[in-house]
């Protein structure tokens, strides 16, 4: 776990990853703060740390006080990040999200909804005037698919530019990337729906384009296959297979920084498959349930084998310091859930750091 480990063009001092966590703390305008600033140093020990979902336009913004990419104001304020996460000797890349129909009008500042097809999530969204029910997405017709790639894109170059290291493609847990893949949310009859290789397709696009921008070595996705989650209904597990075997073969020959799965099971079958069939640097997260990826799961996925990098979520929250716990076998902080998604500095910034 303490060893180093080469992503595309960056050198981890350790193969500890921060995962995206959603944290709602950059203000209505998306601007990180200094509060953002100080959270991402203090993590800076971390091998890497990837930033939350940022959205790449204001259609894109799926939560509440959520990061941007898009405004010269967001751009100066992940620069502000990227200088003190720099300064405390660690790495960071930019997740760009885009929400697609995980939004609402009143969280996005009144734009409609889009995502592959006009079917609607079951459920409230938590917006700025209290919960509301889904809306029912625009689907993007085949001549609008282009400008969003482009979003994508231009959020890249924008984080390059702001000085991050490099950017995460969210294509993971029922935003508008995974949305294409998955057959409950992608009734699309065009190239981009039907079958498991059209149902890849704008995931490779989007992928291709960034990495065409900003040079594949910075370039990370993140999937989770049969994650079911928000509607991103994944249930038969042959046609799952087809559609990430899909995926993974329209970016193999990239060489783009890593591969993220969300899964379960990193270490079972399917995961390890798709891994060689990708053949590049694998990152494994397991984490995304009701028991948080542990030091020793970490160990245990590096030591066999399973994984070059380990995504860790929780116990990055409440232990800023958590390479150096797991590394000495220190007792971890417990995180707080009643301050995941607040605004405030506490249960933000106000983990203490060991004092062994």
């Amino acid at each position: 776990m303490s060893t180093p480990l080469s992503l595309g063009s960056l050198e981890l001092p350790n193969r500890l990853v921060m995962a995206p966590l959603t944290r709602m703390r950059s203000g209505r305008d998306g601007v990180p703060g200094e509060l953002n600033v100080e959270h991402y140093t203090q993590r800076a020990s971390l091998g890497l740390i990837v930033t939350e979902g940022t959205y790449p336009d204001a259609a894109g913004q799926g939560f509440p006080y959520q990061p941007g990419i898009e405004t010269p104001e967001q751009v100066e304020g992940w620069r502000r990040v990227a200088e003190s996460v720099h300064a405390a000797d660690g790495r960071l890349f930019l997740q760009v999200m885009h929400a697609g129909r995980v939004t609402h009008p009143d969280i996005n500042g009144g734009y409609e909804a889009v995502a592959p097809s006009a079917v609607a999530i079951e459920g409230k969204a938590h917006t700025y005037a209290g919960k509301a029910d889904y809306p029912v997405p625009h689907a993007l017709t085949a001549d609008e698919l282009p400008a969003v790639m482009e979003s994508f894109v231009r959020a890249a170059r924008n984080a390059i530019e702001a000085g991050l290291d490099g950017v995460e493609i969210h294509g993971a847990n029922g935003y508008l990337l995974h949305e294409f893949l998955a057959p409950g949310a992608n009734q699309r009859t065009d190239g981009h729906g039907g079958s498991p290789e059209n149902r890849a397709r704008f995931v490779v696009e989007v992928v291709r384009a960034v990495a065409e921008a900003i040079g594949a070595e910075k370039v990370g996705l993140r999937i989770s296959p049969e994650h079911n989650i928000q509607d991103a209904w994944e249930t038969d597990h042959d046609d799952v297979r087809a559609t990430y075997g899909a995926l993974v073969d329209g970016i193999g020959d990239l060489g783009i920084a890593y591969l993220s799965v969300l899964h379960k099971d990193p270490a079972g079958e399917f995961v390890q498959w798709l891994r060689s069939r990708f053949g590049g640097a694998f990152l494994a997260n397991s984490g995304f349930s009701d028991v948080p990826t542990t030091r020793e799961e970490g160990v245990r996925l590096i030591e066999e084998g399973a994984a070059d990098g380990v995504v860790v979520g929780r116990p990055a929250i409440a232990n800023p310091d958590l390479a150096r716990r797991w590394a000495e076998g220190l007792p971890e902080n417990v995180p707080d859930p009643r301050t995941f998604y607040t605004q405030g500095a506490e249960g933000y910034t106000d983990y203490p750091f060991a004092q062994v």
